[in-house]
C-alpha cells in the first residue's frame, strides 16, 4: 500500500472519483487504488463525497 505521506496526484483523485460514483464501496476502491482504507475515507471526506455502503 502507498504510504499515508504520499500525495493524490490528479490522476488517483479522478480514479477515486469515478469509481465513488459508480458506487464502488470503499473496500473495492482501496484495493483498486492500492492505497488504505482509511486513506480513501479520508481523502472522500475532504472532497466532500459519500462513499457508497459496504455490501
Amino acid at each position: 500500500m502507498n504510504s499515508d505521506a504520499e500525495h493524490w496526484n490528479y490522476e488517483s483523485v479522478q480514479a477515486l472519483l469515478s469509481l465513488a460514483r459508480e458506487g464502488a464501496p470503499v473496500s473495492v476502491i482501496s484495493l483498486k487504488l492500492k492505497r488504505s482504507v482509511t486513506e480513501v475515507r479520508a481523502k472522500l471526506n475532504d472532497l466532500g463525497v459519500t462513499p457508497a455502503a459496504e455490501v
